[in-house]
């Protein structure tokens, strides 16, 4: 099998054209390439597919095997893979996935794509939808409790589930304890994924993210768009802001006229090999 690893903000994924590869199992194949021991080493596998209503869809699996539906750093990573290998002159490309139609706007510098904006579509906030145990309109600073502690979360779905707790230093919060504490909490009926956020200002905030699935990796594009909202819900900031991750600064808007949720940044190439 011929794979392309690529990366946006040290977010990893193993890539495979399934326009000319097969994937039988790509649960299976999920765990074993994925182990940063025994295998390639990456946060999950990711399949580029034709797709009858978009130009491209994309199926994507967390190094456990478990299949999300949507990850905004993979996605830009899949725009610059289609558009820099030939398989489409298009610089907006129409993606599916899980979560629906992202619309990838590709930044191209001399034949090469530098930078990949992705329309993330409209945040899902109704309770049931994200989805939660709870019924409502909004989950906002709902308690949750973590090995003895009780922390507020903030829920967001951007076609998968976050829970985004601010926390006053992201960069010493104990992600790694209490992250898989929250993501199974028994409010999350399909898990979530827990972003720990601190305010900077009401421009920057500090994002860490413990991902469903995955554990702790270096960035998250759906992350940082539900982060981002949540801020918004609760005052923190602007609905325009750049958040900090492990990985590099994401730029996010959550357009008020749309309803539309923004994300851009950067889709690198790592190497290609066979598996």
């Amino acid at each position: 099998m011929r794979f392309t690893k690529m990366q946006g903000l040290g977010n990893d994924y193993i890539y495979v054209n399934c326009l000319k590869e097969a994937v039988p199992d790509p649960s299976g194949t999920a765990r074993k390439i994925s182990d940063r021991h025994f295998g390639v080493g990456s946060d999950g596998l990711v399949l580029i597919l034709p797709d009858e209503q978009a130009d491209f869809r994309m199926r994507m699996f967390n190094s456990d095997g478990s299949e999300s539906e949507m990850c905004g750093n993979a996605a830009r990573c899949v725009g610059k893979y289609i558009h820099d290998r030939g398989l489409s002159e298009k610089e907006e490309i129409r993606l599916m996935t899980g979560a629906g139609l992202k619309i990838l706007k590709l930044n191209i510098m001399n034949g090469k794509t530098e930078s990949v904006q992705v329309d993330m579509g409209e945040p899902i906030l109704e309770a049931e939808r994200i989805p939660t145990t709870l019924t409502g309109l909004q989950v906002i600073n709902t308690p949750i409790e973590a090995l003895g502690e009780t922390y507020s979360a903030t829920c967001v779905s951007m076609g998968n589930p976050h829970a985004v707790i601010f926390v006053e230093d992201a960069d010493s919060f104990n992600v790694q304890k209490i992250g898989p504490v929250i993501e199974n909490y028994p409010l999350f009926p399909r898990k979530t994924n827990v972003e720990f956020v601190t305010v900077s200002d009401r421009e920057h905030l500090r994002m860490r993210v413990w991902e469903r699935g995955a554990g702790e990796t270096m960035a998250c594009g759906t992350g940082a768009c539900a982060t981002l909202v949540a801020a918004v819900l609760n005052g923190f900031c602007e609905r325009k802001a750049t958040l900090l991750l492990n990985g590099g600064p994401l730029k996010v808007e959550w357009d008020p006229e749309t309803n539309h949720v923004f994300q851009e940044g950067p889709a690198e190439f790592v190497f290609d090999g066979d598996y």
